[in-house]
């Protein structure tokens, strides 16, 4: 019996039209075409965070200890990764490990101390990475051609550039380091001379080469000699490393 044809009975209870099921298998369809999808519980900010963050790690130096030997020694590199370097790497984590203890417990009037003990071993720890990557013994010569540019730049000469370094390098106050970084704001390389690690920082700046002149970095050799050690460091300056770090921020 043709149920479709209007005027006609309504079919018994359960049975279905020609109608009917050609929009039944239509909505089923449809329903198919779409893509599934996942109900995704929403995060509780009240509940900490999953995720459990690494300690910092010492990596090993980029070469052998001996490597660069004419510059300095293997004695000098030993104490100055296995012992200085790695004392900030425990220092951060410990750092950070008593700025959880501090939150848990409430005891905010801690952090303000915390917060130095911080910056200085996390500055130390960043800066000691860059330095032995700023150094090769396959380093020295003339930059690449993109960090070429930008220290003419930036400095008017490649000459103009290592007398600026070397001086405000030299002239570090007390402890300190050269740095040669980028400010991404501005696009243009900067010279900075830091005290301690984190002091005289402008802020968000990357730094692309560094040089060491704590004095544990080259008093065994070099005594009193910051001068003669600083114009050594251009013997093996890992230019590279420094067109790669720049390469990588530039706008």
């Amino acid at each position: 019996m043709n149920y479709d044809s209007p005027g006609r009975q309504q079919p018994p209870a359960g049975q279905m039209t020609r109608r009917t099921w050609f929009q039944a298998s239509v909505g089923a369809l449809t329903l198919a075409a779409l893509p599934k999808t996942e109900v995704v519980a929403q995060p509780n900010s009240e509940q900490p965070h999953a995720k459990t963050l690494k300690p910092y790690e010492l990596a090993p130096l980029p070469y052998a200890t001996n490597a660069l030997e004419g510059f300095l020694s293997a004695e000098i590199l030993e104490l100055h990764h296995g012992k200085h370097h790695a004392g900030y790497v425990k220092g951060l984590n410990s750092t950070l490990d008593a700025i959880e203890e501090a939150r848990k417990q409430n005891n905010y009037v801690a952090i303000k101390a915390l917060e130095r003990e911080l910056a200085f071993h996390g500055s130390g720890h960043i800066l000691h990475t860059l330095y032995w990557n700023s150094m090769s013994p396959n380093g020295g010569g003339e930059p690449g051609p993109v960090l070429t540019e930008h220290l003419k730049q930036s400095f008017g000469t490649i000459d103009g550039f290592r007398k600026h370094f070397a001086a405000a390098t030299k002239a570090a106050e007390a402890s300190g380091w050269g740095i040669l970084a980028y400010e991404p704001f501005g696009g243009r390389l900067i010279v900075t001379a830091a005290e301690s690690h984190q002091q005289m920082a402008f802020q968000g700046a990357v730094p692309l080469l560094v040089c060491d002149v704590w004095e544990h970095a080259y008093y065994l050799r070099y005594q009193n000699r910051r001068s003669d050690y600083v114009d050594k460091f251009f013997e093996v300056i890992d230019w590279k490393f420094g067109e790669q770090r720049l390469s990588a921020n530039i706008r």
